[in-house]
């Protein structure tokens, strides 16, 4: 395949949704997809909020965010991206779910598209191995908020063909953003960096070194970071921070990638960030 011209995103939460609208601005005709109909429309219309928005602050123009929203298709069931030249996975950070996405994926898409995950952590080559086209399989993981990051990893699985990098490469760059290549290891590039980090903060806290607004404000003026790790662990959500360290410890077995038990209570309480309301801070 030479050029992707229509995409189909699987998830149309913030992430998926932030996808779909930066496949739809860069001019592709975008499939999104959820659990139902009701859901997918959901995702569209949380899109046209927040490019309304852009319109009102004078950052975007009505004209261009109408065409935008004219490329996005909420559809019904997985079966409607048959027609795709690419489909992107944008579902929670599950191994069995995202395996069971793909198999229902390589089942209905035509034969040379391409399948992609969103994952932050799972081997692409274990993803790509459960289709019968893991040479057309790769990782493509945005960063939240999709379109205000600039940056995207590029992970290719064992199999990734050369043609299936360069495609997806030119679609992030189209789509504005920058590439980083990254070989198929447990939590690529960012997270490999990152979770270690919020999972040491957490280790802090919890051996009372200090408060987690302390914390936070040590990172913020001493690292010149514009999060603290709590306030940023609470905003990527706890269980996705938890899940991620769990991988990064099975696949690389050192106990520096231990989670904290501190990070295990929060999430078994139900205390996930600001998505439950709750997390290392309130919110209202």
């Amino acid at each position: 395949m030479n050029k992707i011209e229509s995409l189909g995103v699987l998830g149309a939460g913030q992430m998926g949704a932030g996808i779909a609208q930066l496949a739809a601005e860069a001019g592709l005709t975008v499939k999104l997809a959820d659990m139902d109909l009701a859901s997918a429309e959901k995702g569209k219309a949380n899109i046209a909020r927040s490019l309304g928005k852009q319109v009102e602050r004078g950052r975007k123009e009505a004209d261009a965010v109408a065409k935008t929203l004219d490329r996005i298709e909420p559809v019904a069931t997985i079966a409607d991206l048959s027609s795709v030249d690419m489909a992107i996975e944008a579902a929670s950070e599950n191994l069995e779910l995202k395996l069971a996405l793909f198999k229902q994926l390589d089942d209905i898409c035509k034969p040379d598209a391409i399948l992609a995950s969103n994952t932050s952590s799972i081997s692409i080559t274990l993803m790509a191995a459960s289709t019968s086209r893991p040479e057309q399989f790769i990782g493509m993981h945005f960063f939240n908020p999709v379109p205000a990051m600039k940056l995207v990893e590029v992970i290719r699985g064992l199999a990734s063909s050369d043609a299936t990098y360069e495609a997806t490469k030119t679609l992030a760059e189209l789509m504005g953003k920058e590439v980083v290549s990254c070989e198929d290891k447990a939590g690529f590039v960012v997270n490999r960096l990152l979770l270690p980090f919020l999972n040491e903060a957490c280790f802090t806290l919890e051996e009372g070194v200090s408060s987690v607004e302390d914390i936070d404000k040590a990172v913020n003026l001493g690292l010149n970071h514009p999060m603290g790790p709590f306030a940023l662990a609470d905003f990527i959500g706890l269980d996705t921070c938890l899940s991620i360290m769990e991988v990064l410890h099975k696949e690389l077995g050192e106990d520096k990638y231990r989670p904290s038990p501190l990070l295990r209570k929060y999430v078994a309480a139900g205390w996930l960030g600001k998505k439950s309301g709750r997390g290392f801070y309130a919110y209202n």
